[in-house]
């Protein structure tokens, strides 16, 4: 991947439904933010990824104010909510053309793990869009030696971030069987899960 330095308006967007926000994704993007070029990690908060089940999905608002909670004290990382304004379902292209148009001073780089790559293919105008913007990749448990070979897809970069098994299904699960997960979680994120009584049940609420 080509270091280029910081570039304040180089800002990566980590895309994702955050259902819950956890210590791993935080993990990722302050690997990002301090090992590449980057010098900002927006977290985009994901209505409804087209390509996944609905299932424990909570409400937006209830996501994007874990995200808040979870980054309020670190001024390296935003989050931005702009998905539940454009048309659904959401798509990474849109989505992008939108903050393109609303921040056109800024370079946005897509943040995303190896276990997007066997549906990449999938996504709306997916070559469009992997040849307009750099992709900074992560490895995921299973998935890490699935990268595109470079000729086809030279804007994608693999990021030698930690390798970390960690999952938002993995703590719905645990918190449904009564399992104690605080530590995987940022506290207030935590605080919040219990309070609300999410995830108890399997359900969305």
């Amino acid at each position: 991947m080509p270091m280029r330095g910081k570039d304040k308006n180089r800002i990566g967007l980590f895309f994702g439904s955050f259902n819950p926000i956890h210590i791993g994704h935080l993990m990722i993007a302050s690997y990002m933010v301090e090992f590449t070029d980057l010098s900002r990690v927006w977290f985009v908060v994901s209505p409804h990824n087209p390509l996944k089940e609905k299932n424990s999905l909570l409400a937006g608002h209830h996501r994007l104010a874990m995200v808040n909670l979870a980054i309020e004290e670190d001024p390296r990382f935003l989050s931005s909510g702009i998905e539940f304004h454009l048309p659904q379902p959401s798509y990474t292209i849109d989505t992008l053309y939108a903050l393109e148009e609303k921040y056109s001073d800024k370079q946005f780089v897509i943040i995303a793990g190896t276990d997007f790559l066997p549906d990449f293919h999938r996504w709306k105008d997916h070559e469009t869009l992997a040849e307009r913007f750099d992709m900074y990749i992560y490895p995921r448990p299973g998935s890490q030696d699935l990268l595109h070979s470079p000729e086809k897809f030279p804007r994608m970069h693999r990021i030698a971030a930690p390798l970390l098994e960690i999952s938002s299904s993995f703590l719905r699960q645990n918190i449904r069987e009564r399992k104690d997960v605080r530590y995987f979680l940022p506290e207030k994120v935590y605080r919040y899960i219990r309070e609300m009584h999410f995830y108890e049940d399997g359900s969305n609420h």
